[in-house]
């Protein structure tokens, strides 16, 4: 059982996996800063400043000055504006991560373009250029 397990962790792609998952980590905090400290403060800029996270509705038929003060009654509540919040946010975190992604692909296929390109023309065998070959054809019929 210990040599299945070793075996297992020794896997490429049980390394790969570990690795994806620590730099998705500290990915996210990058992620979730730019959104937060960044994109929502211009949003809320073009917005007035608008934040839906006091929107709710109190199940219990009470009426209460603020979600917090609900819930510390012990109300039941639906959280509207939370939710709301938690897909605005979603969207944002989805687009910021979709423009990084897109951008480093475009990174690598300029790359592996330019690698293609320096080994197209390294192969690339030297001869005749067409007016060479041109001038040849006119000289041989010259001489016939």
């Amino acid at each position: 059982m210990l040599n299945e397990f070793r075996d297992f962790i020794a896997r490429g792609n049980v390394m790969d996996m570990a690795v994806g998952i620590i730099i998705g980590a500290a990915f996210t905090a990058i992620v979730t800063s730019l959104v937060g400290d960044l994109i929502n403060p211009i949003i809320a800029l073009f917005t007035g400043g608008i934040d839906f996270s006091g929107w709710f509705y109190s199940l219990d038929g009470e009426s209460y000055a603020s979600l917090s003060a609900a819930q510390e009654a012990g109300a039941p509540v639906f959280a509207i504006g939370n939710f709301i919040m938690a897909v605005i946010n979603f969207l944002i975190v989805a687009f910021v991560v979709f423009m990084l992604v897109k951008m480093v692909n475009r990174i690598k296929e300029a790359t592996a373009k330019e690698a293609e390109d320096a080994g197209t023309e390294a192969e690339t065998p030297k001869g005749p250029t067409e007016l060479e070959v041109l001038l040849e054809i006119r000289d041989a019929l010259k001489t016939n």
